[in-house]
């Protein structure tokens, strides 16, 4: 990792074996900014696994559903509770995600609270509301945003197709106001344009696999894809063992995560088990107002 990190909030840092750490100064950044950017987390052949994974094994077309934006074009969700042993769990189970997430937020044990794969068909897929993770979390019974995610470009994730955009250091402003907006929850509006005043709106550009590294009250937000070229990323997300949710819900309480080796995505053999994942089922979740599925699109 270099001594200082570059970009125009000096918080990118390029993946390097074994140089990567989180030194005091990447913590610093991450504190002020409410995120990093790892340029190259995961190579090509661990972005080709997680693709092969995700297109050739029917998971998309089985459990995906979409999430309507204000306007009613739809984003597609992937999304499931446990981490598995195939390439789509052993990622957020990987030690330079877990290890760098848990330094990050002071050094505390994570657990996997859920993955997601984000998907923003080519030409028509919607859009994400301005909004904070915990803003929704919240209500899941969780206390404090002790929470953050690791967002992978699986496809180029760039201003063109949808790509993620951030107010830097909008993690500071503390927990908002969330409500429905179409069929996702959205930060109230006329709040977010009083922040969008005194925070930076800032265009994240990923290509297959960078990452952006956030905590839970970023305010973030993804435009529509009107480009010809498809826009799909994974996110996982973790809390703290010491934020445990007070109340059962549709994300996992406590479970112990057990990390594995950086080499164990390129060693794994094992593309799709979906068994045990529990792929949430968008009629339990109380945050979303789902679509359609992909058998019901023309």
């Amino acid at each position: 990792m270099p001594k200082e990190g570059f970009g125009p909030h000096g918080n990118e840092y390029k993946y390097e074996e074994p140089e990567f750490r989180v030194t005091d100064e990447v913590r610093r950044s991450f504190d002020d900014n409410g995120f990093i950017i790892v340029r190259g987390l995961m190579d090509s052949v661990e972005t080709g696994k997680i693709k092969k994974s995700l297109e050739e094994y029917g998971l998309v077309e089985k459990y995906s559903y979409g999430v309507p934006d204000s306007s009613g074009r739809e984003p597609r969700v992937l999304l499931w509770s446990y981490c598995g042993n195939d390439v789509l769990g052993l990622v957020p189970r990987c030690e330079k995600v877990v290890s760098t997430c848990e330094q990050l937020m002071g050094g505390d044990e994570l657990y996997h609270y859920h993955t997601k794969i984000m998907m923003k068909d080519a030409k028509k897929g919607g859009s994400f509301e301005w909004h904070q993770d915990y803003g929704y979390w919240y209500k899941n019974g969780v206390l404090k945003p002790d929470l953050m995610s690791m967002f992978l470009a699986v496809d180029p994730c760039v201003k063109e197709n949808g790509g993620l955009q951030v107010l830097v250091g909008s993690h500071k402003a503390g927990r908002i106001d969330h409500n429905f907006d179409g069929g996702q929850q959205g930060a109230d509006k006329e709040r977010v344009e009083h922040l969008k005043k005194v925070y930076e709106h800032f265009q994240v550009n990923l290509q297959p696999g960078d990452a952006i590294l956030f905590h839970s009250n970023l305010l973030h937000s993804s435009g529509p894809n009107d480009s010809a070229q498809r826009r799909w990323a994974f996110n996982c997300s973790y809390n703290k063992k010491s934020n445990n949710p007070v109340k059962k819900h549709h994300h996992p309480c406590y479970n112990k995560l057990t990390k594995v080796s950086n080499n164990a995505i390129k060693e794994c053999e094992i593309y799709c088990e979906p068994e045990g994942k529990d792929f949430v089922d968008p009629s339990t979740d109380e945050t979303v107002k789902a679509g359609s599925k992909p058998a019901e699109e023309k």
